[in-house]
Protein backbone atom coordinates (compact mmCIF):
# COMPACT_ATOMS: atom_id res chain seq x y z
CA UNK A 1 0.00 0.00 0.00
CA UNK A 2 1.24 3.38 -0.86
CA UNK A 3 0.35 6.77 1.23
CA UNK A 4 -1.69 7.89 -1.84
CA UNK A 5 -3.97 4.75 -1.08
CA UNK A 6 -4.32 5.38 2.38
CA UNK A 7 -4.77 9.07 2.12
CA UNK A 8 -3.63 12.14 4.78
CA UNK A 9 -6.16 11.35 7.47
CA UNK A 10 -6.08 7.92 7.95
CA UNK A 11 -2.08 8.36 7.55
CA UNK A 12 -2.54 10.59 10.65
CA UNK A 13 -5.20 8.04 12.63
CA UNK A 14 -1.94 5.37 11.84
CA UNK A 15 0.31 7.94 12.92
CA UNK A 16 -1.70 8.67 16.22
CA UNK A 17 -2.36 4.84 16.87
CA UNK A 18 1.52 4.24 17.53
CA UNK A 19 2.09 6.72 19.95
CA UNK A 20 2.13 7.33 23.60
CA UNK A 21 2.25 10.14 25.62
CA UNK A 22 3.00 10.93 29.21
CA UNK A 23 1.15 13.30 32.01
CA UNK A 24 2.36 15.75 30.67
CA UNK A 25 0.50 16.13 27.27
CA UNK A 26 -3.04 16.72 27.91
CA UNK A 27 -3.86 16.69 24.12
CA UNK A 28 -1.72 15.40 21.71
CA UNK A 29 -2.41 14.49 17.74
CA UNK A 30 -6.13 15.34 16.91
CA UNK A 31 -6.28 18.98 17.39
CA UNK A 32 -5.13 22.30 16.17
CA UNK A 33 -2.51 22.36 18.42
CA UNK A 34 -0.67 20.18 20.89
CA UNK A 35 -1.81 21.12 24.45
CA UNK A 36 1.27 20.84 27.15
CA UNK A 37 0.95 21.36 30.92
CA UNK A 38 3.00 24.62 32.12
CA UNK A 39 1.44 26.14 34.99
CA UNK A 40 -1.42 25.85 37.76
CA UNK A 41 -3.48 27.53 35.73
CA UNK A 42 -2.60 27.99 32.06
CA UNK A 43 -1.33 25.35 29.19
CA UNK A 44 1.46 25.80 26.71
CA UNK A 45 0.08 25.29 23.01
CA UNK A 46 2.47 24.15 20.56
CA UNK A 47 2.19 24.14 16.59
CA UNK A 48 3.50 23.62 13.57
CA UNK A 49 2.64 23.95 10.06
CA UNK A 50 4.72 23.36 6.67
CA UNK A 51 4.37 24.89 3.74
CA UNK A 52 5.82 23.52 0.17
CA UNK A 53 6.41 25.26 -3.31
CA UNK A 54 3.75 23.99 -5.81
CA UNK A 55 1.49 22.70 -3.12
CA UNK A 56 0.95 26.17 -0.51
CA UNK A 57 2.01 28.45 -3.19
CA UNK A 58 4.25 29.07 -6.02
CA UNK A 59 7.37 30.96 -6.82
CA UNK A 60 5.55 33.63 -8.77
CA UNK A 61 3.66 34.80 -5.76
CA UNK A 62 5.40 37.32 -4.15
CA UNK A 63 7.93 36.14 -1.04
CA UNK A 64 6.22 38.87 1.32
CA UNK A 65 2.63 37.46 1.07
CA UNK A 66 4.23 33.53 1.17
CA UNK A 67 6.40 34.84 4.87
CA UNK A 68 3.20 36.56 5.93
CA UNK A 69 1.35 33.41 5.03
CA UNK A 70 3.65 30.51 6.55
CA UNK A 71 2.88 32.51 10.23
CA UNK A 72 -0.38 33.47 9.83
CA UNK A 73 -1.57 29.62 9.63
CA UNK A 74 0.52 28.80 12.43
CA UNK A 75 -1.09 31.59 14.46
CA UNK A 76 -4.87 30.27 13.22
CA UNK A 77 -3.77 26.67 14.78
CA UNK A 78 -3.59 28.85 17.94
CA UNK A 79 -6.45 30.96 18.09
CA UNK A 80 -8.64 27.99 17.51
CA UNK A 81 -7.52 26.86 20.40
CA UNK A 82 -8.49 29.85 22.32
CA UNK A 83 -4.67 31.01 23.24
CA UNK A 84 -2.04 33.54 22.08
CA UNK A 85 0.96 33.03 20.36
CA UNK A 86 4.33 33.49 22.07
CA UNK A 87 7.72 32.14 20.29
CA UNK A 88 8.30 31.32 16.55
CA UNK A 89 11.14 29.54 14.95
CA UNK A 90 11.43 29.28 11.42
CA UNK A 91 13.44 26.64 9.16
CA UNK A 92 13.89 27.30 5.74
CA UNK A 93 14.39 24.53 2.50
CA UNK A 94 15.78 26.35 -0.41
CA UNK A 95 18.09 25.80 -3.70
CA UNK A 96 21.18 27.55 -4.21
CA UNK A 97 20.25 29.57 -6.90
CA UNK A 98 17.50 31.41 -4.80
CA UNK A 99 17.20 35.42 -5.95
CA UNK A 100 18.08 36.57 -2.41
CA UNK A 101 15.62 39.30 -2.94
CA UNK A 102 12.95 36.80 -2.61
CA UNK A 103 14.49 35.52 0.77
CA UNK A 104 14.51 39.12 2.28
CA UNK A 105 11.00 39.65 1.17
CA UNK A 106 9.96 36.36 2.88
CA UNK A 107 11.07 36.93 6.04
CA UNK A 108 9.89 40.61 5.74
CA UNK A 109 6.68 39.41 5.74
CA UNK A 110 7.02 36.22 8.55
CA UNK A 111 8.89 39.76 10.68
CA UNK A 112 5.61 41.84 9.75
CA UNK A 113 3.29 39.39 11.21
CA UNK A 114 5.37 38.63 14.19
CA UNK A 115 5.26 42.25 14.92
CA UNK A 116 1.79 42.60 14.41
CA UNK A 117 1.19 39.51 17.06
CA UNK A 118 4.01 40.18 19.15
CA UNK A 119 5.46 36.92 18.57
CA UNK A 120 9.36 36.60 18.97
CA UNK A 121 10.93 34.95 16.74
CA UNK A 122 13.41 33.28 18.33
CA UNK A 123 15.41 31.06 15.91
CA UNK A 124 15.10 28.11 13.38
CA UNK A 125 17.08 26.32 10.69
CA UNK A 126 18.18 26.70 7.05
CA UNK A 127 19.04 23.66 4.62
CA UNK A 128 19.74 23.07 1.29
CA UNK A 129 16.43 21.95 -1.00
CA UNK A 130 15.32 21.23 -4.38
CA UNK A 131 11.82 23.16 -3.84
CA UNK A 132 11.25 25.82 -1.26
CA UNK A 133 10.00 24.39 1.85
CA UNK A 134 9.19 26.56 5.22
CA UNK A 135 8.53 25.26 8.47
CA UNK A 136 7.48 27.34 11.40
CA UNK A 137 7.47 25.66 14.92
CA UNK A 138 4.96 28.09 17.10
CA UNK A 139 4.76 28.06 20.41
CA UNK A 140 1.64 30.13 22.11
CA UNK A 141 -0.17 29.61 25.78
CA UNK A 142 -4.06 29.99 27.13
CA UNK A 143 -5.19 30.08 30.26
CA UNK A 144 -7.06 26.68 31.32
CA UNK A 145 -10.51 28.09 31.72
CA UNK A 146 -10.04 29.19 28.25
CA UNK A 147 -8.62 26.75 26.51
CA UNK A 148 -11.05 25.04 23.58
CA UNK A 149 -11.26 21.86 22.09
CA UNK A 150 -12.54 20.14 19.12
CA UNK A 151 -13.85 17.42 21.06
CA UNK A 152 -16.37 19.73 23.09
CA UNK A 153 -19.52 19.66 20.96
CA UNK A 154 -23.14 18.94 22.38
CA UNK A 155 -26.33 17.38 21.00
CA UNK A 156 -28.16 20.81 19.53
CA UNK A 157 -25.40 23.49 19.90
CA UNK A 158 -25.30 25.66 16.95
CA UNK A 159 -22.90 26.50 14.95
CA UNK A 160 -20.96 29.23 14.05
CA UNK A 161 -18.76 30.11 11.26
CA UNK A 162 -16.33 33.59 10.80
CA UNK A 163 -15.99 35.22 7.74
CA UNK A 164 -16.61 34.01 4.50
CA UNK A 165 -16.21 30.36 2.27
CA UNK A 166 -14.21 30.04 -0.38
CA UNK A 167 -12.03 31.66 -2.81
CA UNK A 168 -8.67 30.91 -2.06
CA UNK A 169 -7.51 29.33 -5.02
CA UNK A 170 -7.74 32.79 -6.52
CA UNK A 171 -6.00 34.27 -4.26
CA UNK A 172 -7.00 34.69 -0.42
CA UNK A 173 -5.04 31.82 0.96
CA UNK A 174 -2.07 34.23 0.86
CA UNK A 175 -3.67 36.97 1.82
CA UNK A 176 -5.94 36.99 5.39
CA UNK A 177 -5.34 37.61 8.60
CA UNK A 178 -6.01 34.65 11.14
CA UNK A 179 -9.02 35.22 13.65
CA UNK A 180 -6.70 35.88 16.85
CA UNK A 181 -9.24 38.53 18.22
CA UNK A 182 -12.19 36.91 17.54
CA UNK A 183 -11.32 33.75 19.01
CA UNK A 184 -9.86 35.32 22.21
CA UNK A 185 -13.22 37.33 22.76
CA UNK A 186 -15.46 34.02 22.42
CA UNK A 187 -13.53 32.24 24.69
CA UNK A 188 -13.39 34.93 27.44
CA UNK A 189 -16.83 36.11 27.20
CA UNK A 190 -18.62 32.50 25.88
CA UNK A 191 -18.83 29.23 26.96
CA UNK A 192 -17.76 27.96 23.71
CA UNK A 193 -18.10 23.55 23.52
CA UNK A 194 -15.75 23.27 20.66
CA UNK A 195 -13.73 25.20 17.70
CA UNK A 196 -11.81 24.74 14.75
CA UNK A 197 -10.03 26.40 12.14
CA UNK A 198 -10.56 26.05 8.65
CA UNK A 199 -7.76 24.65 6.57
CA UNK A 200 -8.39 21.77 4.61
CA UNK A 201 -12.36 22.68 3.87
CA UNK A 202 -15.64 23.86 5.52
CA UNK A 203 -16.74 20.13 5.15
CA UNK A 204 -13.39 18.00 5.94
CA UNK A 205 -12.68 20.58 8.89
CA UNK A 206 -16.39 20.20 10.40
CA UNK A 207 -16.36 16.54 10.37
CA UNK A 208 -13.09 16.92 12.23
CA UNK A 209 -14.66 18.40 14.84
CA UNK A 210 -17.63 15.73 14.25
CA UNK A 211 -15.43 12.73 14.63
CA UNK A 212 -13.45 14.11 18.29
CA UNK A 213 -16.92 15.67 19.43
CA UNK A 214 -18.77 11.95 18.59
CA UNK A 215 -21.96 14.18 17.28
CA UNK A 216 -23.47 14.67 13.93
CA UNK A 217 -24.93 17.63 12.36
CA UNK A 218 -27.08 19.31 10.20
CA UNK A 219 -26.30 22.33 7.73
CA UNK A 220 -27.86 24.86 5.52
CA UNK A 221 -26.83 25.96 2.36
CA UNK A 222 -28.77 29.17 2.16
CA UNK A 223 -27.11 30.07 5.91
CA UNK A 224 -23.46 29.60 4.66
CA UNK A 225 -21.76 32.97 3.51
CA UNK A 226 -20.13 31.85 0.34
CA UNK A 227 -17.08 34.49 -1.08
CA UNK A 228 -18.43 36.37 -3.92
CA UNK A 229 -14.79 35.02 -5.40
CA UNK A 230 -15.64 31.35 -4.71
CA UNK A 231 -16.01 29.15 -8.14
CA UNK A 232 -19.78 27.88 -6.79
CA UNK A 233 -20.98 26.06 -3.36
CA UNK A 234 -19.26 22.64 -3.74
CA UNK A 235 -15.60 24.10 -4.23
CA UNK A 236 -16.27 26.88 -1.87
CA UNK A 237 -17.05 24.28 1.23
CA UNK A 238 -14.41 21.60 -0.07
CA UNK A 239 -10.96 23.60 -1.44
CA UNK A 240 -9.74 24.84 2.06
CA UNK A 241 -7.04 27.08 3.42
CA UNK A 242 -10.26 29.84 4.43
CA UNK A 243 -8.81 29.97 8.13
CA UNK A 244 -12.08 30.65 9.20
CA UNK A 245 -13.03 29.32 12.61
CA UNK A 246 -15.89 26.81 13.13
CA UNK A 247 -17.88 27.03 16.48
CA UNK A 248 -20.17 25.35 18.74
CA UNK A 249 -22.26 27.32 21.46
CA UNK A 250 -25.48 26.63 23.55
CA UNK A 251 -28.74 27.91 20.99
CA UNK A 252 -29.52 29.45 24.53
CA UNK A 253 -26.39 31.85 24.08
CA UNK A 254 -27.24 32.83 20.30
CA UNK A 255 -29.06 36.12 21.17
CA UNK A 256 -26.00 37.36 23.44
CA UNK A 257 -23.26 36.27 21.28
CA UNK A 258 -25.06 38.11 18.10
CA UNK A 259 -25.58 41.45 20.00
CA UNK A 260 -22.44 41.56 21.92
CA UNK A 261 -19.91 40.60 18.67
CA UNK A 262 -17.82 43.75 18.11
CA UNK A 263 -16.26 43.35 15.26
CA UNK A 264 -16.46 43.69 11.44
CA UNK A 265 -15.67 39.95 10.54
CA UNK A 266 -18.99 38.47 10.11
CA UNK A 267 -20.50 36.04 11.98
CA UNK A 268 -23.23 33.21 10.63
CA UNK A 269 -25.44 30.55 12.44
CA UNK A 270 -24.64 27.35 9.44
CA UNK A 271 -26.20 24.78 11.44
CA UNK A 272 -26.73 22.92 14.48
CA UNK A 273 -24.99 19.30 16.31
CA UNK A 274 -26.91 16.43 16.61
CA UNK A 275 -26.41 12.81 17.40
CA UNK A 276 -23.33 10.79 16.38
CA UNK A 277 -25.04 8.47 14.56
CA UNK A 278 -26.91 10.82 12.39
CA UNK A 279 -24.04 12.06 10.26
CA UNK A 280 -23.77 15.21 8.83
CA UNK A 281 -26.58 16.40 6.61
CA UNK A 282 -26.68 19.93 4.25
CA UNK A 283 -30.36 20.81 3.84
CA UNK A 284 -30.20 22.56 -0.10
CA UNK A 285 -31.84 25.84 -0.88
CA UNK A 286 -34.54 23.71 -2.49
CA UNK A 287 -35.07 21.93 1.01
CA UNK A 288 -34.04 19.08 -0.37
CA UNK A 289 -31.28 16.65 2.23
CA UNK A 290 -28.31 15.41 1.21
CA UNK A 291 -26.02 13.36 3.45
CA UNK A 292 -22.20 14.81 3.65
CA UNK A 293 -18.99 13.21 3.37
CA UNK A 294 -16.06 14.80 4.99
CA UNK A 295 -14.64 15.92 1.36
CA UNK A 296 -12.12 18.20 1.45
CA UNK A 297 -7.95 18.66 0.48
CA UNK A 298 -6.13 15.75 1.56
CA UNK A 299 -2.13 16.09 0.78
CA UNK A 300 -1.83 12.15 -0.29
Amino acid sequence: MKLKDLGEFKFIDKIARGIRTSAKTVKGIGDDAAVLRYKRDRYLLFTTDMLVEGVHFHKSSRGYLIGTKAVSVNISDIAAMGGVPRFALISLGAPGSLDLGFVDDLYRGMRRVCRRFKIDLAGGDTVYSDKIVINIALLGEVEGRNLLLRSGAKENDSLFVTGFIGGSLKGRHLNFTPRLEEARFLARNFHIHSMIDISDGLLADLCHLLKESRKGAIIHESDIPISRSAGGFDSAVKDGEDFELIFSIAKTEERRLFERWPFSTRLSKIGEVCKRGRGLWLIRKDSKRERLKAAGYSHF
